[in-house]
Formats: C-alpha cells, sequence, structure tokens
C-alpha cells in the first residue's frame, strides 16, 4: 500500500482561455475541477497505474467532503483528519493563444498544534500497512518548519520508506532525518549544497552530498531534459523523448508516484528512474492535472533513454 500524505489538499481548478488579459474580463472556455494538492497529485497517477493508495493529511468542510468524494473514482481510500473550516481551492489558468500557465493558490486553514497532534495519532494508526509514504507539498498555517521531520522520524521508528517532497525550510529541515528519497530541484538542490550546479558534473556531485549524508536516493528533476538519480548502485540520467505537453503541472508528483511504486516492487534504480519518467512524461500530455492514461505510459517507456555516468 502506498500511503501518501496532503497536509494542504485542495480543489484545482483549471481554466483555459484564449489570450489571458491583465486588468480585463477574461471569459473561460473550459473548467475542470480535482482533488489537489501536491500529494494527491501523487495518489491519482499511482491508483492508475495499480497501486493500492491510502491518502491522508487535513481536510476541512464541504470542501472537504468534496475532496474525498472526488478520489472515489480513482479507487483512492481516504483517511483524513477533518477540520471545520473550509479546505482551500488552487486556480491554474491556462492561455492556449500564448501557451502561458498562471497559478493562484490559496493558503487555506489554520492548523492548530492539537489538530496537529491528533493528525499523527491517525498517522501512526495507518503507517503499518504502508510499503512506501509519499510526503508533499506545503504544510497549513500554523505547522512549523519542523512538521515533516517528525513525519519521517515516525516512519524511520516504523522501518518504512519515505519519499519527502517539498521545498525551503520544510525541506532543509526535513532532510536532517535522512529521508529515503528525495526529489529537488536545481534550485533547491543549490539551496540544500550551496554548489551552483551550472552543469550535470556540479549536479550530480551536489547530490553525491545529499547521498553521502544519509539519503538512499537523491533525484534531480531537469525539466524537459529529464532527471538524475544518484543512489547506491550509481548515478543515472534519464532522457526523455519530445512530446506535444498539454499541461505540465503535477508532472513532478507523477514522477514521484513511480519512484514510490518502484521502491514498493524493488526495482532497479535504472528501472525505476524509467517507470518515473515515463508515468511523468505521459502525465505531461493531459490536459487533467495527476492524470495519465496507461497507453501512453507503455508507448514511452521503451523511449526513455537511462544512461549510467559518473
Amino acid at each position: 500500500m502506498l500511503l501518501t500524505v496532503t497536509l494542504n489538499a485542495a480543489i484545482d481548478k483549471r481554466y483555459v482561455v484564449e489570450n489571458y488579459r491583465i486588468g480585463e474580463v477574461n471569459r473561460v472556455k473550459t473548467c475542470t475541477y480535482t482533488p489537489g494538492g501536491k500529494g494527491l497529485n501523487v495518489s491519482k497517477p499511482a491508483a492508475i497505474a495499480g497501486a493500492r493508495v491510502v491518502a491522508t493529511g487535513f481536510v476541512g468542510g464541504h470542501a472537504g467532503h468534496y475532496i474525498e468524494e472526488s478520489l472515489k473514482p480513482f479507487g483512492i481510500e481516504s483517511a483524513f483528519y477533518h477540520l471545520p473550516e473550509e479546505s482551500r481551492s488552487c486556480v491554474n489558468i491556462w492561455d492556449e493563444a500564448n501557451h502561458t500557465q498562471t497559478e493562484f493558490l490559496e493558503p487555506g486553514f489554520t492548523v492548530k498544534e492539537t489538530d496537529f497532534a491528533g493528525f499523527l495519532d491517525k498517522f501512526e494508526h495507518l503507517l503499518p500497512d504502508a510499503d512506501v509514504v509519499a510526503v508533499s507539498g506545503s504544510v497549513p498555517k500554523g505547522l512549523d518548519g519542523h512538521a515533516y521531520r517528525r513525519l519521517t522520524d515516525i516512519c524511520k521508528t516504523g522501518g518504512k520508506k519515505i519519499i519527502l517532497d517539498t521545498s525551503g525550510s520544510l525541506l532543509a529541515t526535513g532532510i536532517q532525518s535522512c529521508p529515503t528519497m528525495v526529489k529537488p530541484n536545481l534550485d533547491e538542490i543549490r539551496m540544500l549544497t550551496g554548489r551552483d550546479c551550472i552543469d550535470i558534473r556540479e549536479m550530480l556531485e551536489a547530490a553525491r552530498q545529499l547521498h553521502q549524508d544519509g539519503i538512499a536516493y537523491v533525484a534531480i528533476s531537469l525539466g524537459s531534459d529529464g532527471s538524475l538519480l544518484v543512489c547506491d548502485e550509481g548515478c543515472f540520467r534519464a532522457k526523455v523523448p519530445h512530446i506535444d505537453a498539454v499541461n505540465t503541472v503535477g508532472c513532478g508528483d507523477s514522477m514521484i508516484a513511480g519512484f514510490a511504486l518502484g521502491l514498493a516492487d524493488g526495482l532497479s534504480a535504472s528501472d525505476m528512474l524509467r517507470r518515473a519518467s515515463a508515468i511523468s512524461a505521459a502525465a505531461a500530455l493531459r490536459e487533467e492535472t495527476g492524470y495519465f492514461l496507461p497507453a501512453d505510459r507503455d508507448r514511452l517507456l521503451p523511449q526513455i533513454e537511462i544512461e549510467k555516468i559518473g
């Protein structure tokens, strides 16, 4: 079972417009509503890939019930801690004419320490059935920078693999407890290591630094240029074929889903990187965030080039 943690869940609203104009009335051509937050954008592709997924975190109010109901068609089991306040919404505006995306992210409710203690109790009860835990995204107001470190410590005490995908102080503090895997982008790994990372060699050195500090798998996202993975098996680079991307929001989360499934299945590093890259690329072909067609994944899988380097 994959246990995903979304402490700041949301309703994701995607508006498709033609030639978005600031300060003017913009007519929306189409709109879609999906359960969102980075952890849920991991949950959905993992469930599509066939995994049993249990989603936990915080939801609140009528919006929270909508989020839970919207997960049912994916077969995702909800195990959220409920608050009376309304869950947030996040808006993504896709401009068809200019091929640009603009996002508006609501801050959401404030979580009290007593609520977090209640969530931790729920989390500890869910943990024994989990093969891998994926913790993603931001935290609500009221929680400090140690929230993810506390979750990582609980997972490690329970002997569970945990992937941490976040940013800023949450990431800097969380890696002190050495999660099983992290996937920083270039800005984040520069922040973590103090290196310039202006070329692949320096990126690999930065990833090796984190690996030597105790993180078993360090992946670096390079966007359309693929990704890097450093682990005990060595250093690997994935190159993806050119695709006509429709929606890149959530592609990193889809990659995390692929990594989580690979860890659960005990795949080699190269096979895990290939699967994660194929799922991420397939997700970019769909308008829906955190969604892919297995046929697209299967078509792209043999086109992913994995090179062992360093």
